[in-house]
């Protein structure tokens, strides 16, 4: 298959993807690759839709001249992105990538928009097109190169998690159909003296926009700040509680600066019966254990934990129980009593955005386990996850 062979070619040890230098190559190569794609189908589509006179494949061409551009970006960023961390961003320069596909998006939107307006003008105003069936299958004999750049950008996509490249597969993909519709619109005008051109030029150019948006949103909800992937944060949760010491884990927060970097905190509970040396050691090589395993660097906050008081015991349980009654999804932790008052204090997972008021939730908890002691209260701090 090309597209192994390519990567067997030019970029040596390819399955260590978490090797900044070997998502380096993979970046280039992918940026040349496109830019000599797109080139050359540039070519063969201006020459077509000068000698032809279709709006639609015209627009068509430009796009892949867009995406020829989109392609010398991508290259760009991804030499940008592997610059180390400096002074002035000491976390590195991974979300640069993230910039970059603002731009790629950018562009294909401003594509997309400048085609519509030729296309409306060609439905009102529509010329006469060269469309004999060789031409029309030189055309549709272009397709099979966004076909294969489709499978080569989400290959090394899903290889280096890159939203860049995921964008240029999903480019390519919306290009596949865009010369498709250039090919229908081909088609029917022989049959028919309808402004077909001008409205398959129209529906290119929309599809084009949609899709230009779409990445748009993705890119900018990455620099905005987007919950990490649940199945690396369940891999956190498993390498922390496997830790000696350790008996859970809460309060995660991650923060993404690049594909395959993140900057988390999380609060872990700890046996309070140890000292605060090996409270100490505990945390520092879970941390260590998070670094090897994961791409994550980890800060971790000490929750010292113990059940040993019976009454501790008997209220957490029937908390528990009365909270996963009422609802499922919420978590308890950082659990004690404070007996001369009968107040249970504790916090309260809950999600950011939720059908009742916190007050409602304390007072529903409250009747449940007023049946235990009629003056027990509860003294709630509600928190949101961030993950």
């Amino acid at each position: 298959m090309l597209t192994q062979w390519l990567f067997r070619l030019f970029v040596r040890d390819g399955e260590n993807t978490r090797d900044p230098v070997v998502r380096l190559r993979y970046g280039i190569l992918s940026g040349a690759v496109g830019i000599a794609v797109n080139l050359l189908l540039v070519a063969i589509k201006g020459a077509a839709a000068f000698f032809s006179g279709s709006i639609a494949l015209g627009a068509d061409a430009i796009n892949n001249l867009s995406d020829a551009g989109s392609s010398v970006i991508t290259l760009s960023g991804f030499k940008m992105s592997a610059k180390p961390a400096d002074n002035e961003h000491p976390f590195g320069h991974g979300r640069i990538e993230y910039v970059f596909a603002l731009v790629v998006a950018t562009i294909i939107i401003a594509v997309g928009i400048n085609f519509f307006k030729e296309a409306v003008v060609r439905i009102f105003s529509p010329a006469a097109l060269l469309n004999d069936w060789k031409f029309i299958a030189l055309i549709a004999g272009t397709t099979l190169f966004k076909v294969w750049l489709f499978v080569f950008y989400r290959s090394i996509g899903k290889k280096i998690d890159s939203e860049m490249l995921k964008a240029q597969a999903f480019d390519s993909l919306s290009d596949l159909i865009s010369t498709g519709i250039v090919l229908a619109g081909l088609i029917i005008s022989r049959y028919t003296a309808l402004p077909v051109d001008g409205v398959a030029g129209v529906a290119v150019a929309v599809f084009i926009v949609c899709g230009g948006v779409k990445l748009l949103t993705g890119a900018a909800n990455l620099l905005l700040g987007v919950p990490p992937d649940a199945e690396l944060v369940e891999k956190l949760r498993h390498c922390l509680v496997s830790q000696k010491g350790i008996r859970g884990v809460h309060d995660i927060i991650m923060h993404n600066y690049g594909p395959d970097l993140y900057f988390a905190t999380a609060h872990a509970e700890v046996d309070r019966a140890g000292d605060l040396v090996s409270m100490h050691d505990t945390l520092e090589a879970a941390e260590v254990a998070v670094a090897r395993e994961l791409p994550i660097r980890l800060t971790l906050h000490c929750d010292p934990f113990g059940n040993d008081n019976p009454l501790v015991k008997k209220w957490r349980v029937r908390l528990e129980n009365a909270v996963a009654h009422y609802d499922p999804v919420f978590k308890v932790y950082d659990f004690w009593i404070d007996e001369k008052e009968k107040t249970l204090h504790f916090h309260l997972l809950t999600p950011r955005v939720y059908g009742c008021t916190n007050s409602e939730i304390c007072d529903a908890l409250r009747a449940m386990l007023v049946k235990y002691d009629s003056d027990v209260k509860l003294a709630i701090q509600f928190v949101y996850a961030y993950v």
